[in-house]
């Protein structure tokens, strides 16, 4: 398992700390992004977390997957590559 975790169905209103808050009781915490719409600057009810080893990531996995933080229902999984988009600008005429 990777070091770098999705973790979905966030409450609008948890940020960066609260989430590195709950990810550093299983282990050291490298970074933590909670995606926001560009234009709003809202969350979008997603992120990621990055974790030092991946025995932690394990761990928070096993720990956080389907439990309860701030009245909602966690997913915790391995993040998956950001799929390919086509690039390049289209010319509309």
């Amino acid at each position: 398992m990777g070091k770098k975790l999705y973790v979905g169905n966030l409450s609008f209103r948890v940020g960066n700390a609260d989430l590195e808050e709950l990810f550093a009781q299983y282990g050291t915490v490298e970074s933590v992004q909670i995606v926001e719409d560009r234009a709003t600057g809202q969350s979008r009810g997603f992120g990621f977390v990055e974790m030092s080893s991946s025995t932690e990531a394990e761990a928070a996995v096993a720990a956080l997957n389907s439990s309860d933080f701030a009245g909602r229902t966690l997913t915790v999984n391995e993040a998956r590559p950001r799929a390919q988009r086509e690039g390049g600008r289209r010319d509309r005429w």
